[in-house]
């Protein structure tokens, strides 16, 4: 063979083999882990996780053509998340969707090495999740579900519809939310707004209607719930000792109001599951975790339940009518 011949030859072999690599690789079925916080049967995390499935059919992954989805449901406060995202580490998956503070951090704790994509974490560094939003480092990334301002926004919204408040109970789990982040933002406006920011730590569903009870004998009284799995899965029983007691309320997460909460100021987490699923298409195509700044919110929805405030007996601002994304009545 003469020495051009075998030099066409070499090249033409060397530029086929990434495409043959490639070809191989995009034949491969990937598997995606995914551990949430709502139960199997919650109606909007159907919504969510069919959004999340919509998102990787735009990006060009199927489930059950060229990807296979692991689901795992661990409600908030059920203590079921450490073994289940074991569970779904032993699947070796090519990188996990955890929703929620604590599924984030069991997953974490499961394995250092498999690539996690988190949502509905309100503060990453404020838990020790990540070393910082535009460098989080280690084997996870993923997208807020809060900016730092959002505690005034939710202290305004209450003063103004109800200007007689005079005491805010910021009720949440400390264990998947950051409470405490959000009464430290919060607190220098709630004193020019003549407001006393109380947090009120829950667990539980039996510590939820408590502390919202024993909150409610003082008078004066508003509650403001930021986005936190352990209340959310507890809607419900949240909702209806609030309406009992007649206590103005504002929701970090849009599905109070539609369980009859009085109004609501937080991040459309419908679409966010829809958007998440370009960080899981990244790593699927060898993006790093590390690498990947996590990502703010740039959507918020505002929800009004003219119905709750009639009952309240409260008068919403035109403001709010023409501002709100949805308005219940």
């Amino acid at each position: 063979m003469r020495r051009r011949e075998f030099i066409t030859l070499v090249g033409a072999t060397a530029v086929g083999w990434p495409l043959a690599a490639h070809a191989q690789q995009s034949d491969r079925v990937r598997r995606i882990g995914v551990l949430v916080g709502y139960t199997e049967d919650d109606p909007e995390m159907k919504a969510r996780l069919t959004a999340f499935l919509q998102g990787l059919d735009a990006l060009g992954w199927s489930d059950g053509r060229n990807v296979h989805i692991e689901t795992r449901f661990a409600p908030a406060s059920f203590g079921r998340e450490s073994a289940l995202a074991q569970e779904l580490v032993a699947l070796k998956p090519d990188v996990i969707l955890a929703h929620g503070v604590a599924n984030v951090r069991a997953v974490q704790q499961a394995s250092r090495v498999v690539p996690i994509v988190f949502i509905g974490v309100g503060d990453p560094t404020s838990v020790a999740l990540a070393a910082s939003l535009a460098r989080p480092g280690g084997n996870l990334t993923g997208l807020l579900s809060t900016e730092p301002s959002i505690t005034g926004k939710w202290l305004t919204m209450l003063k103004e519809i109800a200007p007689w408040v005079q005491r805010a109970a910021l009720v949440g789990n400390p264990k998947t939310a950051p409470i405490d982040s959000y009464r430290q933002t919060g607190d220098s406006l709630a004193r020019s707004l003549g407001i006393e920011l109380v947090p009120s730590m829950v667990e539980n569903d039996v510590d939820i209607e408590r502390t919202i009870e024993s909150f409610a004998r003082m008078p004066n009284g508003g509650l403001i719930l930021p986005p936190d799995v352990t209340t959310s899965v507890h809607r419900d029983l949240v909702v209806k000792p609030i309406a009992r007691n007649r206590l103005p309320a504002v929701y970090g997460v849009y599905i109070f109001v539609e369980a009859g909460g009085l109004m609501s100021y937080g991040v459309d987490y419908i679409e966010q599951f829809r958007q998440v699923a370009s960080y899981v298409d990244r790593i699927l195509h060898g993006a790093s975790p590390a690498e990947l700044p996590v990502q703010a919110p740039t959507k918020f929805k505002v929800a009004i339940n003219l119905k709750t405030a009639k009952a309240l007996g409260l008068t919403v601002p035109n403001t709010f009518l023409v501002s709100a994304d949805e308005v219940i009545e």
